[in-house]
């Protein structure tokens, strides 16, 4: 029997308290991780408050997990006692599946999540199939990089999946949590950088972080300035936007990609028909997209901008989540408690 120790919720928007529960029988492919540290997400607090209706309490959150494999089922390749891990928003699929076989294992119909079928990564301990353990390259900071394996793959997967060349012309809409790595990829990818925002409160930290330009769209004429320029647009904003306008500064066969959940999407039909522009959308990323990105990230250096908190100050941290500003990743530390 292990017993972990953590952090849980018991009711909607509760306080976190220090909290004991006993793990499973350790599965034939499972792996489980002593917790380093995690980063909170804004998916962690939908869950806190039960935003969309499922969240089982006690409540222990926490999906962007580093830490080191404490133990191993017996069917288990590849992984050793000790090997540093990351483990994001997906904890196990299904591994069978057409998806899964054809490398979308984010978009197995069994696909199971870190904190909605099992307790997450803000205790000591947590459990994944190994296959959604993935290594963490030398490179990147380990006290930093947990973002990476959520927000960072979101922002990502974009530039993968349409096959986005070096010389495009990048967009990212929203500089927060999930912008600020946008920009970092797509600079370091190659391409030609814009950053969107209301204001130009953040121009300098967005051109800090790589944008070559800067758009306030709250700016009368802003998005027509840039009409028909953008390639790939990477929404990560959950605002509504003036989606037509957005449609109009795509060139031809451009792709307005959104991350954020933004409620509905209402465009009109035939300016896209005409520019053979297109809207699409993606969650996270599959195991081997995941792995991809840490790569390229520790290739590049790119480290998620991040505060840290000693994870027994959890409940500071979501205040600063829930009513502050962070810059731009928050993230728990086991190390400082």
């Amino acid at each position: 029997m292990t017993i972990a120790h953590g952090f849980a919720a018991h009711k909607a928007s509760g306080k976190w308290e220090s909290f004991d529960f006993e793990l499973p029988p350790l599965g034939s492919s499972d792996v489980e991780i002593a917790v380093e540290s995690c980063g909170i997400c804004h998916s962690d607090m939908s869950m806190l408050d039960n935003a969309w209706g499922f969240t089982q309490y006690p409540f222990v959150g926490g999906h962007e997990v580093i830490g080191r494999v404490a133990a191993t089922g017996d069917a288990v390749p590849g992984l050793m006692i000790g090997d540093l891990v990351g483990l994001g928003w997906y904890c196990r699929s299904c591994m069978h599946c057409d998806q899964c076989i054809g490398g979308n294992h984010n978009l197995c119909f069994a696909v199971q999540g870190t904190i909605t079928h099992q307790a997450g990564g803000f205790a000591d301990r947590v459990r994944c199939h190994w296959g959604w353990a993935t290594k963490i390259p030398n490179g990147l900071d380990p006290s930093k990089c947990g973002p990476l394996l959520c927000g960072g793959v979101t922002v990502f997967n974009p530039l993968l999946q349409n096959n986005i060349l070096p010389t495009a012309k990048v967009a990212v809409i929203g500089i927060g949590g999930l912008g600020h790595m946008a920009i970092m990829f797509a600079k370091a990818w190659g391409c030609e950088v814009t950053a969107i925002s209301r204001s130009r409160s953040k121009e300098s930290e967005a051109r800090e972080l790589g944008a070559h330009h800067y758009i306030a769209s709250g700016e009368t004429g802003a998005l027509e300035s840039v009409a028909s320029k953008f390639d790939l647009i990477i929404n990560t904003t959950d605002a509504p936007l003036p989606w037509d306008a957005y449609m109009a500064t795509l060139a031809p066969k451009g792709k307005l990609h959104t991350v954020g959940a933004a409620a509905k999407v209402e465009a009109a039909v035939f300016p896209m028909i005409t520019g053979q522009k297109s809207l699409s959308s993606s969650p996270l990323g599959s195991i081997a997209t995941t792995r991809i990105m840490l790569e390229f990230a520790a290739r590049h250096q790119i480290n998620p901008v991040t505060e840290v908190y000693p994870m027994t100050e959890i409940n500071d941290a979501f205040e600063k989540l829930r009513n502050g500003s962070p810059r731009y990743r928050l993230v728990l530390s086991r190390s400082l408690l």
